[in-house]
């Protein structure tokens, strides 16, 4: 099951509209591989009659093609060291800047199946000098799909194979059948909202002490990345701290952020 150039052309514009994410002819395998399920749920035998079903009006399966092609792999942990600077760096300034309020909320941006924000209520839970902390942590995602098993916080073995230590998965995991599922006291800490980044974000979404935006601003263009960080900026706390993917810069983008580097992560803080 192929597409055609058409499909192509048309799945990344289509893609460019609802989420502003940028594709292109050369994304093809990754759009035929993501587009194949879809097609053969919906009894269609090919891509291009999913395309025509899309283009006759069928919204729901517009929705399905847009979260497909924006729901990005994650695990537990992913990369390590991100968790390692922000465990070792930046709790320890934030534990001692909020001491009086004893209160940490955090925003997991591109939440995916709450891999992300589950491993940041782990780091933070754990952490010596936030015992007896209020934390709360919100995650989002544009796609509806992966919500739902980040809402559950049940997980495959597979899964928790991947960059979830042994330790971690006794202390905060209970057996589920074949699988895992977060224990409600971690799971507790935790609220996932479905956002599109460039929709209106509601008015709970402020005064965030630490943002995780990691590997989201790489499929944007120029303008789009700069109109994302200046209401990111206006989200967090003044001293707020922001992580990006590693190959993520701002340089030349927006200058309303600062650089700061713990171990071999870099961070941002506003200007």
């Amino acid at each position: 099951m192929t597409a055609t150039a058409e499909d192509v052309a048309f799945v990344c514009q289509l893609v460019r509209t609802e989420s502003a994410i940028m594709l292109d002819g050369s994304k093809q395998y990754l759009i035929e591989s993501r587009l194949r399920p879809l097609a053969r749920e919906a009894g269609l035998e090919t891509i291009t009659a999913l395309v025509d079903a899309i283009k006759r009006g069928s919204r729901e399966l517009k929705v399905n093609v847009v979260e497909a092609m924006t729901t990005n792999e994650t695990s537990f942990f992913r990369d390590s060291r991100p968790f390692e600077s922000l465990n070792s760096g930046v709790i320890p300034l934030l534990a001692q800047q909020r001491a009086a309020t004893r209160t940490l909320r955090v925003w997991s941006a591109a939440a995916s199946s709450g891999q992300e924000a589950y491993s940041i209520a782990m780091t933070l839970r754990e952490h010596p000098a936030l015992q007896g902390w209020n934390i709360k942590i919100q995650g989002s995602d544009i796609a509806n799909s992966v919500l739902a098993q980040a809402r559950s916080g049940r997980y495959a073995q597979l899964e928790v194979n991947r960059g979830l230590p042994a330790t971690k998965l006794v202390k905060w995991f209970e057996k589920d059948g074949l699988g895992w599922v977060v224990k409600p006291e971690l799971r507790q800490l935790v609220k996932f909202d479905q956002l599109n980044l460039l929709s209106q974000w509601p008015a709970t979404y402020a005064r965030f002490d630490i943002v995780f935006l990691r590997n989201v601003l790489i499929y944007f263009d120029v303008e789009t990345k700069r109109k994302i960080l200046e209401r990111m900026k206006r989200a967090m706390c003044e001293d707020g701290y922001l992580l990006l993917g590693s190959a993520e810069m701002m340089n030349g983008i927006y200058d309303g952020f600062r650089s700061e580097r713990f171990g071999q992560t870099g961070w941002f803080r506003s200007a």
